[in-house]
């Protein structure tokens, strides 16, 4: 899951939660909400830990070998 998905899950579930007045039998919508919500935060603290580790764990070395001539 990706940041993108993460924030769009938050505000899905955030919209389910608290601007959505519906009922609809044997589903509490407030709670899909709130179920939403969290899992949008976890993915979204997952997607950045990820992010973070990749690139710390990068590192980029440059030998540069210069060879001479020793008759010259």
């Amino acid at each position: 899951m990706g940041i993108g998905t993460s924030i769009f899950l938050i505000a899905v579930g955030a919209i389910l939660a608290f601007a959505v007045t519906t009922s609809v039998s044997g589903i509490e919508i407030a709670t899909v909400g709130v179920i939403l919500m969290v899992v949008g935060i976890i993915g979204l603290l997952l997607s950045v830990l990820v992010l973070s580790r990749a690139r710390r764990d990068t590192v980029v070395t440059r030998d540069r070998v210069v060879e001479r001539d020793p008759y010259v």
